[in-house]
């Protein structure tokens, strides 16, 4: 069990277990000892990492079907949610990164943790051959761009699951002009001002 210190700090490790909080904390340390040197999240988000990252991460989980076998994280960069959620579950992740000394630092971490998940350093839109059950993204670009990144990489009943902020609005109104997609969003349990986008069929119009 997470001791009753730490899930008393933060009430959202009460339902992780024991082996994945010692995974976590190995990464949070690493997370720390790699931001001196490169930018992986901003000194203000590294004071309040497990409750602005980590439980913003977790909190895709309650998305994910039992079904569900691979998941495919865009633009992972610090590891948010991607990496996150390969050191929480057991569903097979592919970690797209395309900048190098991220993707060294995510190799690191599931070599520390000893956790199975691929890191692609490419960009997204090169990789090929990707089918996945579910693709995910946080704080990474638009959604009209997300879509078409997303394009031919989701198994048929696959979805898609991004961590937005809020200007979700907007930005659903100018993916419309494009994209035909059906959505549910949900309200993050995280951020007030943060919704998670959910789409489950998306074809391009123009």
């Amino acid at each position: 069990m997470v001791p009753d210190d730490q899930i008393n700090k933060y009430p959202f490790l009460e339902n992780v277990s024991r082996e994945t909080y010692e995974k976590l904390k190995i990464y949070i340390a690493l997370l720390r000892q790699w931001n001196k040197k490169i930018n992986l999240v901003s000194d203000q988000d590294m004071e309040q990492v497990w409750q602005r990252h980590v439980k913003d991460s977790l909190q895709l989980i309650r998305y994910l079907k039992p079904s569900f076998q691979s998941i495919a994280d865009f633009g992972s960069g610090g590891g948010f949610p991607g990496l996150v959620l390969a050191l929480s579950t057991e569903i097979r992740i592919t970690l797209i990164e395309s900048d190098l000394r991220k993707s060294i630092f995510l190799r690191e971490v599931l070599r520390q943790t000893q956790t199975q998940a691929t890191v692609l350093c490419q960009r997204i839109e090169s990789v090929k051959s990707l089918k996945v059950d579910v693709i995910t993204a946080r704080a990474l670009t638009s959604l009209s761009q997300l879509l078409l990144f997303s394009q031919c990489k989701l198994n048929k009943k696959g979805y898609c699951l991004f961590l937005k902020g809020k200007s979700i609005q907007s930005e659903i109104e100018e993916a419309q002009k494009k994209w035909d997609f059906n959505f549910e969003l949900f309200q993050s349990q995280t951020n007030p001002d943060g919704q998670i986008i959910k789409i489950n069929h998306f074809e391009y119009i123009e």
